[in-house]
């Protein structure tokens, strides 16, 4: 059997009450990323060409947050069960025949292997018409449990509020993860009952109606973590402290060192070069690159910034987005980079504000330095040439350029372009009052004897 097409319907209508917020349980993020967004990326990775998100209350931020992504909404108006729930991706899947695999959208550890391990259940040659994910928890909870033989064959399923003390003491557990070809989930769907205890309609009641039909349904499993559902801030927490783990994990068997692990916190999409340092209490925000050999001091923020080849960072600095330091640069403690370019090998070391700039090879920005970049309604870019020195206290306010090996004295206000090997000094003259100090502290002391 060739292979088939793969189209996903992830279920996210449930009302989230225990996460207490305004915003959607599935936009709630794990490392940057809303927890939908992880799975939608595993599911595409899978070869999930079409993808259906089953929504009901605050469907307008869903469908805000995947509309880039080119996936459909289906609105669950009333939640009556998650069979309920897959039946009304029916029409935007009307024209697609494959594989569906129905998944829920507050798990975003599923991963793309397991996704395909599932779907190609469905191909081999005992051709079982439904294919579940199952795992096997230290504890079952209330889960429901899977009766199956050692080969997978499935000969019930049953939800916890269903199960007899004997079917609970079963370990095997259903995750809802489900595959099923689309000529055959439809109609059964559509025959699935609800005579239950919660008098809903249960996704995995359409593996009972097919073995009642003689087909078989097997169980693949896979590991519990990635099976992890998030629904209250806690879990919101502890499947942050799981991500991160992994990720620290990772970025030292590529080759970075991290000084103290657990206090480094990366995002969804941080790139981390080999013989890289970061040391403690280091944070990551979104679309952060670093190549090879840079060292991240400790307590640095850094975001949407782009770090060449030795480079170092910090301490104490923040690298906002827009920020870009090429091979060498050097920004020091209470540096802050926005939106502005570090050429190779300038330096920045302390106390510095570096906003809509170019700052050129090798140039040395002085402690203290500002770059005025905003009137109030609009930003401006401040222009700094290769080798200038900007000395200490200094101010440029732009628009301005300052040339190529140019002299800027420190504590100057710079409001206009300084030329290649220019010297400017923008302050004013120095007043001399030779013992006017003395003769200021002998009359308060007097003063102060006097009571007056």
């Amino acid at each position: 059997m060739g292979e088939q097409a793969l189209a996903a319907i992830i279920l996210a209508a449930g009302q989230g009450t225990r996460m207490k917020s305004d915003l959607h349980k599935v936009l709630h993020p794990v490392a940057g990323l809303p927890m939908l967004h992880h799975l939608l990326e595993s599911l595409s990775a899978a070869g999930a060409a079409r993808q259906v998100v089953v929504v009901g209350a605050r469907r307008e931020q869903v469908e805000a947050s995947v509309a880039p992504r080119g996936v459909a909404i289906a609105h669950q108006a009333e939640q009556l069960g998650t069979a309920h729930a897959a039946l009304q991706a029916r029409d935007a899947l009307a024209d697609f025949d494959g594989i569906a695999i129905v998944c829920f959208g507050d798990t975003p550890f599923l991963q793309p292997d397991t996704i395909r391990r599932l779907t190609d259940r469905l191909s081999a040659a005992d051709s079982p018409r439904v294919a579940v994910l199952g795992f096997t928890p230290d504890d079952a909870k209330a889960y429901g449990r899977i009766i199956a033989d050692a080969s997978g064959n499935i000969a019930k399923m049953v939800e916890f509020k269903d199960a007899s003390d004997h079917e609970r003491g079963v370990k095997l557990c259903n995750s809802g993860v489900t595959a099923v070809r689309t000529a055959d989930l439809w109609s059964l769907l559509d025959r699935v009952g609800n005579n239950n205890a919660a008098g809903e309609y249960y996704l995995p009641d359409i593996v009972m109606l097919a073995i009642q039909d003689g087909d078989r349904a097997v169980v693949v499993e896979t590991d519990p973590d990635e099976l992890i559902g998030i629904n209250s801030r806690a879990e919101l927490a502890e499947a942050e402290a799981i991500w991160q783990a992994r990720r620290r994990a990772q970025a030292m068997a590529d080759g970075a060192s991290l000084v103290a692990p657990e206090t480094v916190w990366f995002a969804h999409d941080t790139v981390i070069g080999r013989d890289v340092v970061i040391e403690p209490n280091v944070i990551f925000g979104p679309g952060v690159t670093i190549a090879d050999n840079v060292v991240i001091r400790a307590f640095s923020h850094l975001e949407g910034a782009t770090i060449a080849s030795g480079c170092s960072v910090g301490p104490f600095a923040r690298l906002r987005p827009g920020a870009q330091m090429q091979e060498g640069a050097k920004v020091g403690n209470f540096v802050e980079m926005k939106k502005a370019v570090l050429g190779p090998g300038a330096k920045a070391s302390h106390l510095t504000y570096l906003g809509d700039a170019t700052v050129g090879a090798n140039a040395n920005i002085g402690a203290g330095t500002i770059t005025c970049n905003y009137d109030g309604y609009f930003k401006y870019q401040t222009v700094i040439g290769e080798n200038a020195f900007i000395g200490s206290n200094s101010s440029l306010i732009a628009p301005v350029k300052i040339g190529r090996d140019a002299i800027v004295a420190a504590g100057s206000a710079v409001s206009r372009d300084v030329a290649d090997g220019e010297l400017r000094l923008v302050r004013a003259e120095q007043l001399v009052k030779p013992g006017w100090a003395d003769r200021f502290h002998d009359a308060m002391r007097r003063k102060k004897r006097e009571g007056k």
